[in-house]
């Protein structure tokens, strides 16, 4: 039992229950080292005490964790705590697309289209990576408010899909978008996926299943043997190359869908162009039923027998008691449940054996290619070789697929050998950026330390600027992976507060960081501030930079005067004025002490 606030391997907090199905319970988690709400989807029931489906689960997860795309929900963690087996996965704000259907309806064309196009670029991306979803259906679809898709239920559809199961709500949600081919008990195929989304196709556009019946026998029977319902009587705006798109991924022959989801979302993409308005209805050029006729036969078969089993029944009805009726009538269900189990166990039975990779690390690769090919594997006649400090050169490394994966028998493996210690030879860093110097360095496994220090008149010129001033090992030295070097930097400047120094001191400090110091004098009536800096450009605690200027302005004694009194009187009669320096028209007051502002000088008045 999963209560809330529960950590799952001390590391997912559950927060509140989200959804239930037949094969697991969905809950809103937190992830308290990524700082993230994620959703945990553990598996329930029967499920998590079959351990062969168990193993199946989690390989599939695992190798469907590997996609990364826009509308397939992405994978996490797969893992077991105390018996709880789960997987963690991107938690989406928002709704399955069944739910929106139950909502809403049929949605618009556009809608639908757009639905469609995302669900065939995802799907395309999977099947890209060799992996086939095999229960594609609205409840697998989740759509956020923005109107984005996102593709769910990759591992538990692969792994429900090996182990067969038969439980009545599982079988029920996805027969209806259940490929014939499957139905018939044959494998599934990358045009599996693609009846089912001509199916989801349908119902977006007419908010119906196209096949319905009492058990999951009979809904079966009409997946292989009746044509998709014209979907000009459900709605008859749509266009003629919208349902052609139906007709070609519903096809009961899989030879007449398309060779593909991309070549599916690329007739997508122009299903409302103007030179398409007129477009014929499309002929399958193979016969449909061509790969079906025995699995029909068989269910038509069984249909019959009901028939009679029902007429003799009613023939005999006067003459035998009831007990005979419920006999035949458990005689019946009967068959259909040996069917139903013979559709989901011969995929099984068909199946190549799996086997496991051994490790053949370390190994010579004769050695190594003897032991796979011994387990049932083939070997790819490429070698590939990586570098490797702890596997001596010419011995195997790893394999691709990886040690502990269970494979098809027949699976083709390739072997990569170590090529030893890989060498690198140092650069002159001295003088270049620490960043690219860093990311060279790490890239080739050399570790770096970095020590700062404060410049001096010899180091002044990298002041600011990042750069590596020296290294521990010199220009051409030859270093392996996990190999030391150290880098040195200089520490920060700022400018200082200069105000009350005299100009020595600043130009002593000028000199030691490389800063151009430019020298302006300006007059005072202040005793204090006589030969003592008054002010500066360059504010205190900016940052210095190579080959940076400040200008400071060192105070004077006013000529004009000798005295605040006299001062005052000149003030006072007005005797003087301040003039601009470049337009003598201009002319401006004295300020209180005496003096001008920048760009104007004290005159006499005329």
């Amino acid at each position: 039992m999963i209560t809330k606030g529960q950590k799952i391997n001390e590391r997912y907090e559950i927060i509140r229950s989200i959804g239930e199905g037949g094969m697991a319970n969905v809950y809103l988690g937190y992830d308290t080292i990524l700082d993230r709400n994620v959703a945990i989807k553990v598996l329930r029931g029967d499920l998590s005490t079959d351990e062969k489906f168990v193993r199946r689960f989690q390989r599939e997860a695992l190798s469907a964790s590997s996609l990364s795309h826009p509308n397939i929900v992405e994978m996490y963690d797969v893992g077991e705590d105390d018996g709880i087996y789960y997987i963690v996965m991107e938690y989406i704000e928002g709704q399955t697309l069944k739910q929106l259907l139950k909502r809403r309806g049929a949605l618009t064309l556009s809608e639908a289209i757009d639905i469609m196009l995302q669900l065939t670029d995802g799907m395309s991306h999977a099947h890209d990576s060799y992996i086939i979803h095999r229960d594609l259906k609205p409840q697998n679809i989740m759509i956020e408010d923005d109107g984005q898709i996102k593709i769910t239920d990759f591992g538990i559809a692969m792994a429900l899909n090996s182990t067969q199961l038969t439980q009545t709500n599982s079988v029920m949600g996805s027969v209806h978008y259940l490929p014939p081919e499957q139905a018939a008990g044959k494998g599934s195929t990358i045009k599996s996926d693609i009846y089912s989304m001509g199916i989801i196709f349908y119902e977006l556009l007419t908010g119906e299943l196209p096949f319905r019946g009492d058990n999951a026998v009979e809904i079966a029977l009409k997946q292989m043997k009746e044509k998709i319902p014209d979907i000009h009587e459900e709605n008859p705006s749509i266009p003629m190359a919208v349902y052609n798109v139906i007709l070609k991924s519903t096809a009961k022959n899989p030879k007449n869908r398309y060779a593909d989801s991309k070549v599916m979302h690329d007739d997508l993409l122009t299903v409302l162009d103007d030179d398409r308005m007129n477009e014929e209805k499309y002929e399958y050029p193979y016969p449909e039923h061509e790969e079906n006729t025995k699995s029909i036969k068989r269910l038509e078969t069984i249909e019959e027998d009901n028939l009679q089993i029902a007429q003799k029944i009613e023939e005999k009805n006067n003459k035998k008691s009831k007990k005979i009726i419920i006999i035949l009538s458990i005689i019946a269900t009967l068959i259909l449940t040996i069917f139903l189990v013979i559709i989901f166990l011969v995929p099984k039975i068909n199946t190549p054996k799996s086997i496991k990779v051994p490790d053949v690390s370390e190994m010579t690769v004769n050695k190594a290619e003897k032991k796979l090919q011994d387990s049932g594997f083939e070997v790819n006649a490429k070698i590939k070789g990586v570098y490797d400090s702890k596997i001596k050169k010419g011995y195997v490394v790893k394999t691709d697929p990886e040690v502990g994966r269970t494979l098809k028998e027949g699976t083709k493996i390739t072997i990569y050998k170590s090529l030893g210690v890989k060498k690198y030879t140092l650069d002159d860093y001295v003088g270049k950026l620490y960043n690219e110097v860093r990311e060279s360095l790490d890239t080739n496994g050399i570790k770096v330390t970095v020590e700062k220090i404060d410049p001096d008149s010899t180091t002044c010129k990298y002041i600011g600027q990042d750069i590596v001033i020296w290294q521990s090992l010199a220009s051409g030295s030859k270093v392996e992976s996990g190999d030391s070097i150290t880098l040195r930097m200089l520490n920060p400047v700022s400018f200082p507060n200069f105000s009350g120094k005299s100009q020595d001191e600043v130009s002593a400090w000028a000199n030691e960081f490389c800063v151009t110091l430019n020298v302006e004098y300006q007059e005072t009536m202040d005793e204090s501030l006589i030969d003592k800096v008054i002010s500066q450009s360059r504010p205190s605690g900016a940052t210095v930079k190579n080959n940076d200027e400040v200008t400071i302005n060192i105070g004077v004694k006013s000529s004009y005067k000798e005295n605040n009194d006299e001062v005052d009187d000149a003030i006072s009669t007005k005797e003087y004025q301040c003039v601009s320096k470049e337009d003598n028209s201009i002319t401006k007051d004295l300020n209180s002490d005496g003096t001008c502002d920048d760009g104007y000088e004290r005159k006499e008045k005329k």
